[in-house]
């Protein structure tokens, strides 16, 4: 199934993850070179989600009649240009503006990549598909992440970006050279998409996937200071840590997409529900060294076994409007992860700790799983059991 087109849409999103998320790794870093506090800098993180939340749907309506292909090509151009503009950005100001343009190629890359790598393959195998492509974004927190936060703490945060660059630039020439033409984009009215998606049944799995986002970087935007500060570890450590957790994250990742294809349902209702109790357990292994680490990768694993079922989820319940869901449902994850950056710093504000971030992540994932329960019901599950 890893066929030419779907390795090269899993290298951009391999690029684009390890942008995303190598800011965490980054924090003091960062805070360090423009004079901000780390919570100020996690605002960054924040930012970038939110650039992704408000740019997903303008980003949709740009490039809706554009062949699928020439959209993610795009993209990519956006993307690019985001990267360059993070590495030369000379305040703070200006690198959360570079972050915003980044981010603004993300919601629509993936919903429109996610949508491209299930029309590859037959329909029973189509959460794998997305689920492999989402690999890059998995691998991203294996190998990104970590030897990005590595070459950021040695070379400077700066040197992290140039690299994000030049994976881009790979990425893309992937795309030209593999994924096929002749896929259109929209031929109806978007007035009559956009309807379509008013629906509940639309709706709900988007909420959900909003709130696993908020659950997870609740607890995940500050990881670097909760393992140093409350677990004991050392930078060095806490890389080692963070590539266990992308081990977790690529595990999960490949075991919930072919999971869902056999019950789809089944697999959110139960990561949801395995995710709360081990959210918090953290409260209590992130006291030590060991215990924490072990949490990792087993938290990671349910997170994103969560990842490709959202989004077929969501495309399977609009079918009316399958490009215009999958990407307005990635700014659905990143209004969840600005929520859960911002609500995460606010709790470390108001002096509750860093300890006491997984008791807040385990708590939205429990509202979570609740809402996805009410889908089980006859009214809201037409095309999705």
């Amino acid at each position: 199934m890893l066929s030419r087109p779907i390795l090269a849409l899993a290298a951009a999103s391999f690029g684009i993850g390890t942008t995303e998320f190598v800011i965490m790794g980054l924090l003091p870093e960062v805070a360090d070179s423009f004079g901000v506090s780390v919570p100020r800098a996690g605002l960054l993180v924040s930012g970038y989600a939110l650039g992704v939340a408000v740019g997903a749907p303008i980003v949709a309506i740009a490039t809706a009649r554009l062949p699928r292909k020439a959209a993610l090509l795009v993209l990519m151009a956006v993307f690019l240009l985001g990267n360059l503009g993070c590495a030369l950005a000379p305040s703070y100001d200006l690198l959360m503006l570079a972050r915003i343009v980044t981010a603004f190629a993300h919601g629509a890359f993936f919903g429109i990549g996610a949508v491209v790598a299930a029309s590859l393959v037959p329909r029973e195998q189509r959460t794998q598909a997305v689920a492999l492509m989402f690999a890059g974004l998995t691998l991203a927190n294996v190998l990104g992440v970590p030897f990005g936060t590595a070459l950021g703490q040695f070379a400077g945060w700066r040197a992290t970006f140039w690299a994000v660059l030049a994976l881009g630039i790979v990425a893309a020439a992937a795309i030209l050279a593999y994924v096929p033409g002749g896929m259109p984009g929209s031929r109806g009215g978007l007035a009559g998409e956009f309807r379509s998606l008013r629906r509940w049944p639309v709706l709900l799995p988007m909420l959900v996937s909003t709130l696993a986002s908020v659950s997870l970087f609740t607890v995940f935007t500050y990881i670097t200071p909760l393992l140093e500060d409350v677990s004991g570890l050392t930078p060095t450590q806490v890389t080692g840590a963070l590539l266990l957790f992308g081990v977790g994250l690529t595990l999960g990742n490949l075991a919930g997409g072919r999971l869902a294809d056999r019950r789809l349902m089944a697999t959110v209702i139960g990561a949801f529900s395995a995710l709360v109790v081990v959210l918090a357990l953290f409260a209590f292994t992130a006291k030590a060294a060991i215990p924490a680490v072990l949490t990792l990768p087993v938290w990671g694993a349910l997170v994103f076994a969560l990842v490709a079922p959202l989004q077929v989820w969501v495309v399977e319940a609009a079918t009316d409007a399958p490009n215009l869901a999958s990407t307005l449902n990635q700014g659905a994850f990143n209004l969840g992860n600005a929520t859960g950056a911002a609500l995460g710093g606010a709790v470390v504000t108001a002096g509750l700790g860093y300890g006491s971030l997984p008791w807040f992540g385990a708590a939205i994932a429990l509202l979570a799983l609740g809402l996805t329960l009410t889908a089980r019901r006859p009214a809201g599950r037409p095309r999705i059991a």
